[in-house]
């Protein structure tokens, strides 16, 4: 049996990060620029954490920057290995990201709102090197790009899964309790979270550790 990829986002320090590594994170996540969202971390500080991460660890910049001029010069600051689009483009094309940033991956946020994103996933796939598939919204008047703490369809999420070449990370409302059986529901390549495993804001050891044994007992069942 494939082994799910567990990547823990809105990373706010070096230490948090260095944590999550400790129990298992495949990659870590660091939000730029998100506004009204309480996990975003200055250039700066993405920039530090990455340059110091263990080789072999993928380092996501998540934006929601929805023009490629500007998402380039993001990660040109910030090099992480790996851009997370939360908003499509409006200005420039995948193409255009891939041949002025060689050698970094590009993942696509789906939202999961209804069956529309199953087509919307099969149209984006080919042109990505890996999707994540969360719930909120891109609706102008309730936009709501991720961190929402709140589950979607995982139905919706496995027909996904099973109809795109790429890897699929599942998002959305994760947490100790109930990753098994969306692992064993989705069969994603990986689980991606944050409130999940904080309390009060911060990273909580102990949601880590259950998260992570939730995730290998899922492994192996």
């Amino acid at each position: 049996m494939a082994v799910t990829r567990v990547k823990i986002c809105c990373m706010q320090s070096y230490d948090e990060a260095m944590m999550a590594v400790r129990y298992g994170a495949a990659a870590v996540g660091m939000i730029s620029a998100v506004p009204s969202n309480p996990w975003v971390l200055a250039e700066e500080r993405i920039a530090d954490i990455v340059a110091r991460l263990p080789p072999g660890v993928a380092s996501f910049l998540v934006t929601i920057s929805q023009e490629v001029a500007a998402i380039i010069a993001q990660q040109r600051r910030c090099h992480a290995n790996t851009v997370q689009l939360g908003d499509r483009l409006t200005d420039g094309t995948y193409q255009e990201l891939r041949a002025a940033l060689p050698g970094v991956r590009i993942v696509q946020v789906i939202h999961v709102t209804g069956e529309e994103a199953l087509q919307e996933a099969q149209l984006v796939a080919p042109q990505v090197d890996g999707l994540v598939l969360d719930s909120g919204s891109r609706d102008p008047l309730h936009k709501q790009l991720g961190a929402t703490g709140q589950t979607h369809d995982w139905h919706i999420s496995s027909r996904i899964c099973r109809a795109v070449g790429v890897p699929v990370f599942l998002a959305g409302g994760l947490n100790p309790t109930n990753v098994a059986d969306a692992i064993r529901q989705v069969r994603p390549y990986g689980v991606d979270l944050c409130t999940g495993v904080r309390t009060d804001g911060r990273l909580d050891e102990e949601k880590v550790r259950a998260f992570f044994a939730a995730v290998n007992l899922a492994n192996t069942t």
